[in-house]
């Protein structure tokens, strides 16, 4: 039986008892439905895991005990931070957990010009919020214990003014170079994800202006989610731990 994983914004020490924030209360009590003695693991994204012990649940509270720590670190080698043009609805959710699972460092929601989404300041601070929990999930899932950094929603001129790292893609339609040709990076990689109705020339032109490489994605058109897993699959074959 697979022991359940559960991401808890709590500080966390071997031999605690930990009254779980109402969050991570409902989650474990109504989503992974466990039960008084069931065994866990939880982490807080500082490192390591833990082994715990569900002491008590009820309807105003979810008691746990903290066991044993483990440094269990399954992070990639290759940094990768990814900017994302904000694309409709459950899209934009299955790139973020996507990406999650695959091992990103950094994950910014990017505005761009052709955008189909238009968020008020409230609205990016709700989304943001919701992907955040998605990325909490994924890493339940997958088994990393330090989440990918989940930025706030931001325009694509402010994220190219941005301290990135020095190797940067662009992924265009039409170009013939490709990540097969393309350089190992030495200190990791920044990608550049196109909204649905893609770039426009002069984002293309400001991307370029900003050191990014345009690079081709193959013969096929692919949508926003999908060039997002795809491509950092193919690097993390290429430069990563996958192989």
């Amino acid at each position: 039986m697979r022991i359940s994983r559960l991401y808890v914004d709590q500080t966390l020490a071997e031999g605690m008892m930990l009254q779980l924030d109402p969050d991570a209360a409902h989650y474990l009590r109504n989503v992974l439905r466990l039960k008084k003695g069931f065994q866990l693991t939880v982490f807080n994204g500082q490192g390591g895991e833990y082994s715990a012990t569900v002491s008590g649940v009820n309807r105003k509270a979810v008691e746990i005990h903290v066991n044993t720590w483990e440094n269990v670190n399954i992070e990639s080698p290759l940094a990768i931070e990814l900017g994302l043009s904000v694309s409709r609805g459950e899209r934009m959710d299955v790139a973020i957990q996507k990406a999650t699972e695959l091992g990103v460092t950094t994950i910014t929601p990017i505005i761009t010009q052709h955008c189909v989404v238009k968020l008020t300041e409230e609205r990016r601070l709700q989304r943001h919020q919701h992907w955040q929990n998605i990325v909490y999930r994924a890493c339940e899932q997958c088994g990393r214990n330090v989440p990918p950094t989940l930025n706030v929603t931001t325009d694509l001129a402010q994220w190219l003014d941005g301290d990135l790292s020095t190797s940067r893609i662009i992924f265009e339609p039409g170009k013939n170079d490709s990540l097969k040709t393309h350089d190992q990076p030495s200190d990791g990689v920044a990608v550049l994800i196109g909204p649905e109705g893609g770039f426009s020339e002069q984002e293309v032109l400001d991307a370029e202006h900003a050191s990014f490489s345009a690079l081709g994605f193959g013969p096929r058109v692919v949508r926003n989610e999908t060039a997002a897993i795809a491509s950092i699959a193919a690097m993390q074959v290429l430069w990563g731990d996958m192989g």
